[in-house]
């Protein structure tokens, strides 16, 4: 039996967000004091906003139905 491990945190999310998906699932993200340095581009030379996260994200999913039109 082959078992593949994430290997970064984007990778994590979007595995759980999908296996979640169309379950009427809630994804809850509880923050204190996370400082996150987003960079205004790439390379060495980016300067970085700092953005700093308090609280809680909810991430919701449901399944819909499709209608034909």
């Amino acid at each position: 039996m082959t078992t593949e491990q994430t290997t970064n945190w984007p990778e994590l999310a979007i595995g759980i967000y999908d296996r979640l998906t169309g379950r009427n699932a809630e994804i809850t993200y509880e923050f204190a004091d996370l400082h996150v340095k987003v960079p205004s581009g790439t390379g060495p030379q980016a300067e970085h906003a700092e953005w700093v996260l308090s609280g809680t994200m909810k991430i919701r999913t449901e399944a819909k139905s499709v209608q034909a039109k």
